[in-house]
């Protein structure tokens, strides 16, 4: 194998690995947050992104890419969360073809409820990967990673 392959292999080993630590945190996250809240994990990141917003709204299409789904998806999601209360569509004032979401009073408080939740099975699930001898050089970097100030 020569230099450019290992290159090629290694990131490839860095890819497995990540999506291995993906699928487990996923994993604990999704029957975490809908026993104790509801919420399906992308549901979840819709709040999540909606509460980091100034005026808590986004554009349709900036959710889409905050939850990696196709835009008929996310639609499909955005009318589950409206039909459950937990955010609304608002006509953009300056373009009105363009439809924001926006988080709901409900939606609000449920994110507030939930992201305890969310944060405390994300470190358990980093503790026990660390322990994972596949997974635990990627696990102690994102304990070493320093946290950002909200």
């Amino acid at each position: 194998m020569g230099i450019a392959d290992d290159a090629v292999e290694v990131r490839a080993t860095g890819w497995r690995t990540l999506a291995a630590l993906h699928g487990l945190i996923e994993a604990a996250l999704e029957k975490e947050l809908v026993r104790e809240h509801g919420l399906s994990v992308v549901e979840f990141t819709v709040l999540d992104a909606l509460s980091r917003q100034d005026g808590w709204h986004m554009r349709i299409s900036q959710l889409a890419r905050a939850t990696a789904l196709s835009p008929s998806a996310t639609t499909r999601l955005v009318n589950r969360l409206e039909d459950r209360g937990l955010l609304v569509r608002v006509l953009c004032a300056d373009d009105r073809r363009g439809i924001y979401t926006e988080l709901t009073d409900q939606g609000r408080a449920l994110y507030a409820l939930s992201k305890p939740t969310h944060d405390r099975v994300l470190e358990e699930t980093l503790a026990t990967a660390a322990h994972i001898p596949e997974l635990a050089s990627l696990a102690d970097f994102l304990h070493r990673v320093p946290a950002r100030a909200e």
